[in-house]
């Protein structure tokens, strides 16, 4: 029985799960086209999601076209100091991951999180997060404020990276909390992102007990979406500044 957070996850989740896909079998999200095994994407679905591949940016994973046989870093990453080593997305943006990524969040679609995470999954073939593996690195979701929480029932980073957690055998903590509420970012620049989430991100009681008794190589931030990189900056500053400075983000897809 796997131990997350230091508690053993309950022997009915999995028996549970397959109860209520006999009763009321799923469809796939996107085809509606019949699954089971615990899915909610159909194998066709997932594939003909559009992956990010060479050539991207080494530091924020920016898809970029053309023929570049080497290493490189977008001129916007260029200018830009991250507390993380970098960032590796999985999907490009595109409606089918827009529309599963908000039907997960904003509908409650919590059903969604073991799909996203066998996708978020992919990223670990990057080599360099062979040595993430190899050391079993803590993934550390990014926090929701808990009246957001409250509303929404769940963190979408959270429960994504429970899965992950299961799926490749790494630890797994809540190490930090979200301390105020932000207004939304959605259309805000970097740098106002950054101002709004100023001070709002520390190491809670719990990453603090964790890393004190389990002390780690380095941590892998899990998120759903990198955007503009603001919230996993903020997250990455406060875990360099208290439990470690080996920091890399994984997320699902690059907004």
């Amino acid at each position: 029985m796997r131990i997350v957070n230091g508690q053993r996850l309950p022997w009915w989740r999995n028996f549970s799960s397959s109860l209520l896909d006999f009763i009321y079998p799923p469809s796939c999200e996107l085809c509606s086209t019949a699954i089971s095994n615990g899915r909610y994407l159909c194998e066709n679905c997932v594939n003909a999601l559009p992956r990010i591949k060479a050539p991207f940016c080494d530091h924020c994973g920016e898809m970029f076209e053309g023929h570049i046989e080497s290493n490189f870093i977008c001129p916007n990453c260029s200018k830009l100091d991250y507390a993380f080593s970098f960032a590796r997305p999985v999907l490009l943006s595109s409606d089918h991951a827009r529309t599963i990524i908000h039907d997960f969040k904003y509908r409650r679609s919590i059903h969604l999180a073991r799909d996203l995470a066998t996708i978020l999954c992919e990223a670990f073939e990057d080599p360099r997060l062979q040595l993430a593996r190899e050391q079993k690195w803590t993934l550390v979701p990014v926090p929701l404020y808990w009246k957001r929480k409250q509303h929404r029932h769940f963190n979408q980073s959270q429960e994504i990276a429970k899965h992950v957690a299961q799926m490749l055998g790494l630890p797994l903590c809540d190490a930090l909390t979200r301390l105020r509420a932000t207004p939304t970012q959605t259309h805000l620049s970097r740098k106002q992102r950054l101002l709004n989430l100023k001070g709002a991100i520390q190491i809670s009681r719990r990453g603090e007990a964790y890393f004190r008794e389990n002390p780690s190589g380095g941590v892998i931030l899990i998120d759903d979406v990198f955007t503009t990189g603001s919230t996993v900056q903020e997250c990455a500053k406060t875990l360099r500044k208290n439990l470690c400075e080996n920091i890399v983000v994984v997320t699902v897809m690059r907004g």
